[in-house]
């Protein structure tokens, strides 16, 4: 495998927290005319989108991967950010007159959020074409969450030139299709998402979790606490959790497994060790608050996946 190409959202999440409870301030009797304001303690503006953190990820186990994508005049120190951490941001294209895509998450003291999401410039991320980038059948192509005609079209030209690609609808679901996501996967090498995507999907697609976990040659399933099953051509392989030193937010949990998992098939590791591998990746997005705030030297991952599983010539070989 020569190349990964990670295709998905690039954006801005601004992060808030209003000191109270939404509730306390939101008349039922008035939601036909809702109108409120919250004034928040804190404001975060953090880097995010599911391409960027899995692009951020590949990175620290030593790749370099290429950051397919579209982003506003705004992404100038995001951009630096990336390359400075050894990802290639030569192919994410500035769209002029727009802002990255941009997040606005305001949290309560009870959890509840309020979220708007503006998509900016991934909105044009359908006229950016991986034949541009020169994709062949020895690269790897990472199709995340994205705008969802972008998604169609990298799958559908993956699939015509035979580039293999990982598939990953998973928050686009909900609006897609069974026919949809039927065509979005049909050439896919790999299909990943948690165990609700999963049956989410086999309810679309008329099939049982069984039978969709077999439909592509290889499936990743993650199962929160309970770890992850990897089925390749119909064999299954059961993967348990890493053990976290704590949890701060587990967001972008699954975007760093897929690139811990990429990397281990990358590598040609044994199944049991591609999943374990990823397993771990996890482990320090939420261990932090925010999705690229972990960092790590290859030696210290090295020496944390012996202490949860026992030593690996495979995962040794990350050193070299």
């Amino acid at each position: 495998m020569r190349r990964i190409l990670v295709t998905g959202s690039i954006a801005y999440d601004y992060i808030m927290v209003f000191p109270g409870r939404f509730r306390d301030h939101i008349l039922p009797e008035k939601m036909h005319i809702l109108s409120v304001s919250f004034l928040v303690d804190s404001l975060k503006r953090m880097k995010g989108g599911t391409g960027a953190n899995i692009a951020y990820n590949l990175a620290l186990l030593g790749e370099r991967p290429v950051l397919v994508g579209t982003v506003g005049e705004d992404f100038g120190e995001y951009r630096q950010w990336l390359d400075d951490r050894g990802v290639d941001t030569s192919a994410t294209k500035v769209v002029s007159g727009e802002f990255t895509a941009s997040c606005f998450i305001n949290t309560d003291l009870q959890d509840n959020q309020i979220t708007a999401f503006y998509p900016g410039a991934m909105a044009h991320s359908a006229s950016l074409s991986l034949r541009s980038f020169d994709a062949t059948p020895y690269d790897l192509v990472v199709i995340a969450p994205n705008d969802p005609t972008a998604m169609a079209k990298y799958a559908a030209e993956c699939t015509e030139h035979g580039v293999p690609y990982l598939y990953d609808p998973s928050m686009q679901l909900p609006r897609m299709t069974g026919d949809e996501l039927k065509e979005g996967m049909k050439g896919a090498k790999v299909l990943a998402g948690n165990d609700y995507e999963f049956g989410m999907m086999a309810e679309k697609l008329g099939l049982s979790e069984t039978e969709l976990r077999k439909a592509v040659p290889v499936t990743v399933m993650t199962r929160g606490e309970a770890g992850a099953f990897i089925t390749v051509d119909g064999q299954e392989y059961d993967i348990p959790p890493a053990k976290t030193e704590r949890v701060a937010d587990p967001t972008g949990a699954g975007d760093a497994f897929r690139s811990g998992f990429v990397v281990g098939m990358k590598r040609g590791f044994s199944w049991p060790v591609v999943g374990r591998l990823a397993a771990l990746t996890a482990c320090y997005a939420i261990e932090n608050p925010g999705t690229q705030a972990h960092s790590y030297t290859l030696r210290e991952f090295v020496d944390r996946y012996t202490a949860n599983f026992g030593p690996s010539d495979e995962v040794a070989r990350l050193l070299a």
